[in-house]
């Protein structure tokens, strides 16, 4: 990746459960990622921060259709003044990462996000991507120390990657630097979710790597390690510093700290 260029950033806002969604129905919205946070749409935050992001250039948001997009005012906005662009989601998260990959002229390298990181911010994102382009991998996930959240919170309860290093949350933020990395998301193409519903892990990794995950025998790396070789790419685990990176809105418990976080970010900011 060369060092000056910007990353094309893709943020995946479909639903999958529509109006049912546990979150959705918190405020009785079609998509989870129209609810209001702390005053603001959770899709319009997600969106303003990578706008804000220095290391990205175009914004693509795959989502059902543009209509939805337009009904959120400062995202109809961003589309008319050209700072997002619409394309529309498939079936799945693979199959919405290929066709968005597929509808964008020259993406490379791309950066793939959701609608639902509420708590991502420009910094974030410009750290995600400095090391992207230090790294020279054809594929990247970033991921969180378990210390580094438990540090601020203590008492969360997060689902972690337990693994011979220690624990680690995933940041919901990918990066694919070539078409022949593409490969490396078909393993979203049952879901993603793998810590909740770990039997998609032997699915998308193989029984090998799952045996490995599951005892704890390897590394964060060595399983990166062990992904480069079954794909013959390079793959990059990204170290992201910030304990609120992993935090998304899957539920009304992570709602409402959301909700608190951004809260107390608000006041920080007035003082």
């Amino acid at each position: 990746m060369a060092k000056g260029k910007l990353v094309t950033a893709l943020v995946l806002a479909a639903s999958r459960r529509g109006a049912e969604d546990t979150v959705a129905k918190i405020q009785g919205v079609s998509h989870k990622c129209l609810v209001t946070l702390d005053g603001v749409v959770m899709l319009e935050r997600v969106v303003r921060e990578v706008l804000a992001a220095k290391s990205v250039g175009k914004i693509y948001v795959s989502i059902e259709s543009e209509e939805l997009l337009r009904s959120v005012p400062a995202l109809e906005a961003m589309l008319d003044r050209s700072e997002i662009h619409y394309v529309q989601s498939a079936d799945n998260l693979y199959l919405s990462v290929e066709k968005g990959i597929a509808t964008i002229d020259d993406p490379w390298p791309v950066i793939i996000t959701t609608g639902d990181n509420a708590l991502h911010t420009s910094e974030m994102i410009d750290h995600f991507c400095g090391e992207l382009k230090t790294g020279g991998a054809d594929a990247a996930v970033g991921m969180t120390p378990a210390d580094v959240i438990l540090a601020t919170y203590p008492d969360g309860k997060r689902a972690f990657h337990n693994l011979k290093d220690g624990g680690w949350s995933s940041c919901n933020l990918y990066a694919l630097t070539s078409n022949k990395a593409v490969i490396a998301a078909k393993v979203f193409e049952g879901g993603g979710q793998f810590g909740k519903k770990p039997q998609r892990i032997m699915k998308a990794f193989g029984l090998m790597f799952m045996m490995l995950y599951k005892f704890k025998l390897a590394t964060i790396d060595q399983l990166a390690g062990m992904l480069s070789r079954r794909w013959k790419l390079k793959v990059q685990v990204i170290r992201m510093p910030f304990a609120d990176a992993p935090i998304d809105v899957d539920n009304p418990g992570d709602f409402a700290l959301t909700e608190r976080i951004l809260q107390s970010r608000h006041a920080a900011a007035a003082e």
